[in-house]
């Protein structure tokens, strides 16, 4: 069935489904509720019951409704958009697939899945105003980029007698960062020539006072201040800072590709924790930095994620 169904390669988004995108077939339910109306139409016409005949072409005709109100359930849907924050390798990719269709029906309850095909976690898809957003889990096992596998938009609403369903397979290729090395040597240190000064909580001289914030150590706040101002008031320190961190490969001798490629990542995850301007040199790349904050954290891990497998 798989292979009968469009699409048969990636497309771009937005993808709209009309009615020759979209499937319908019977569920279990519905054969049985077609073979429990085929036995009551027999017993009528064979009893001459005109009030059971009745009751089954008033049934049927309800059997033939929920088919035409499942295909609506996905005519004139369209995903326009999959988009998904970077994780390790190893751990569940969280994809939010937005939707949009027309306000002019409730469409609720819709299952977006693989088919099986990639061992995806299904979710259900509601669209409130015309819009909607579920989220998928989708597990990784390696660094780069994900494909997204070919996904399936199903409904059995209203009525569980037939199940309407339409596939979209996303040319939208997803970002896996390397797996940080779980232990491993410290960050190395910037040398003391270009030494600049930083305000930080656990420095050593008192810089100035400023208004207490939403997580500040309890251990810096000026009590005696803070009693005379009738406010809490937060003591910062000038700490020293020695130069920027410098993140080389070539410096990592002894390591293979993907061992170098972990240690960075949990360099530049452990620079960005502390503070530190760095910089990472890679090979056949320009460098980048010296920078800190998270566009700098991403472009230095995308580039690693990026690099050639070994």
């Amino acid at each position: 069935m798989m292979s009968l169904t469009r699409p048969r390669r990636p497309e771009p988004l937005p993808a709209r489904f009309d009615r020759r995108r979209i499937y319908v077939l019977p569920t279990g339910f519905g054969l049985f509720y077609g073979a429990l109306l085929a036995t009551m139409t027999l017993g009528a016409l064979n009893y001459n019951n005109n009030p059971a005949f009745l009751l089954a072409l008033l049934l049927g005709g309800a059997g033939l409704a929920s088919l035409i109100a499942a295909q609506l359930q996905l005519a004139g849907l369209s995903i326009v958009a999959i988009d998904a924050e970077p994780v390790p390798a190893g751990l569940p990719l969280i994809v939010r697939v937005h939707a949009r269709a027309a306000p002019d029906r409730v469409r609720r309850g819709l299952r977006i899945d693989d088919h099986g095909a990639a061992g995806i976690d299904a979710t259900v898809l509601d669209l409130e105003q015309g819009a909607g957003e579920a989220e998928l889990r989708i597990a990784t096992e390696r660094r780069g980029w994900l494909d997204l596998p070919r996904l399936r938009i199903s409904t059995t609403r209203p009525l569980g007698l037939a199940r309407a369903w339409a596939h979209v397979w996303p040319e939208a290729p997803l970002l896996v960062y390397p797996t940080p090395e779980a232990h491993g040597p410290p960050l190395p240190v910037g040398g003391g020539d270009q030494a600049v000064t930083r305000l930080h909580p656990s420095g050593d001289d008192v810089h100035h006072l400023r208004a207490y914030r939403f997580g500040d150590a309890r251990r810096a706040i000026a009590w005696k201040h803070s009693a005379r101002r009738d406010t809490l008031l937060v003591r910062e320190y000038e700490q020293p800072l020695g130069a920027d961190v410098e993140l080389e490969w070539h410096r990592l001798t002894g390591l293979g590709q993907e061992a170098r490629i972990s240690r960075l990542a949990r360099w530049v995850d452990e620079a960005e924790r502390d503070g530190c301007r760095y910089r990472l040199s890679l090979p056949n790349q320009p460098t980048l930095g010296p920078g800190t904050g998270p566009g700098h954290r991403h472009a230095c891990l995308r580039a690693l994620a990026l690099m050639p497998h070994g």
